[in-house]
């Protein structure tokens, strides 16, 4: 199964803009992160790259909301002390991090992680 950012990810790179109606509460608005040189465009590809922006939260329980493991990095660990079990179902995805990355306290590549 497909989450609703996945298949919103895939609309707007297929150009089905209007499929995006029914998750327009869940998909934040498409971003032009960079234009594709003139010489590499052609009738059959885009003149720009669109990708969906990430959502930045404020703090780890509005986080946790959504993913209730925390988020981190795709080949992140989470760093443990004595003989706590590492966080190892969180969800991978390297920009959304990077969006939170203000909320790994141990800066081990996951934040907010939690069991």
């Amino acid at each position: 199964m497909f989450s609703p950012l996945k298949l919103a990810a895939a609309a707007v790179t297929l150009g089905l803009v209007a499929a995006l109606a029914p998750l327009a509460d869940v998909a934040p608005e498409p971003v032009v992160t960079s234009p594709v040189p003139a010489a590499a465009a052609t009738a059959d590809q885009p003149t720009t790259v669109v990708t969906l922006a990430a959502k930045k939260y404020q703090n780890c329980k509005a986080l946790n909301k959504k993913y209730k493991h925390g988020v981190g990095k795709k080949n992140a660990r989470d760093k443990v002390r004595g003989r706590t079990k590492p966080v190892t179902n969180f969800k991978r995805d390297n920009v959304l991090y990077q969006r939170n990355k203000h909320l790994d306290r141990d800066r081990d590549g996951v934040a907010c992680e939690k069991r």
